[in-house]
């Protein structure tokens, strides 16, 4: 059960954050949607950004096409899910960060396409804080450095409260997105932070992904791990 903190207004929209370690994607998907559906049921509850890593999985989508999955399904030792965000296929595992926004957009825009933006420009601030120069491509969501993607975005709204979110890779195993086309670009490549900063500090960099979070969307973070029952 969960408990919300009893405050008034202020003139910051607050959000609970939920600042995890690896958690498997069943999980974290099943945790997701439970905190859309509050949300939807309940207008008045605080929006909630979830930060963690994966175990190596696999997801799609839910029109991506199988076309773009160059493994046998049924013989690869990684799981694959099939989901409700926009998108194709794409991979996930430790030292890449997930950040899973579940805000109202009755309380922004309700706008898709700058609720996109929005998420773009958060690894936008993120990368310029270690001087590199990340970019967007007409056409095409997420986040390019040095012509290769760092961040992946795929979202679902349902009644205008958000799910899913974006996935920067920091420090991860890229061998992953070798079995894939990732995200369905068969002419880009995907990159990752410490291809450009060495020994680069997960941590950090988790940190910096919510405070920028707070400073794009205008919003207050509660810890959410204290509302927890």
């Amino acid at each position: 059960m969960l408990t919300y903190p009893e405050r008034k207004f202020t003139s910051k929209h607050q959000c609970l954050l939920y600042n995890c370690g690896v958690i498997d994607y069943q999980t974290a998907w099943i945790w997701q949607k439970s905190l859309q559906k509050e949300r939807i049921v309940d207008r008045n509850i605080p929006d909630a950004l979830v930060i963690l890593e994966h175990p190596p999985v696999y997801t799609l989508g839910t029109g991506s096409s199988l076309e773009f999955v160059k493994f046998d399904r049924e013989q690869h030792e990684y799981e694959l899910y099939r989901v409700e965000r926009g998108g194709e296929v794409t991979y996930h595992c430790p030292g890449q960060i997930i950040a899973y926004p579940i805000l109202n957009l009755r309380h922004y825009q309700q706008d898709l396409h700058w609720y996109l933006r929005q998420l773009e420009e958060v690894v936008l601030r993120v990368l310029a804080l270690h001087d590199l120069h990340g970019y967007r491509i007409d056409g095409l969501t997420g986040v390019w450095l040095a012509e290769r993607k760092i961040a992946a975005i795929g979202i679902k709204v349902t009644s205008w409260i958000t799910m899913h979110g974006f996935a920067l890779n920091v420090c991860p195993d890229l061998s992953g997105f070798d079995r894939i086309v990732p995200c369905g670009i068969v002419d880009r490549s995907v990159g990752s932070i410490a291809e450009f900063i060495p020994n680069i500090d997960v941590d950090l960099v988790r940190g910096q992904i919510v405070r920028v979070f707070s400073e794009v969307f205008g919003m207050e973070m509660l810890d959410g791990q204290k509302f927890l029952v």
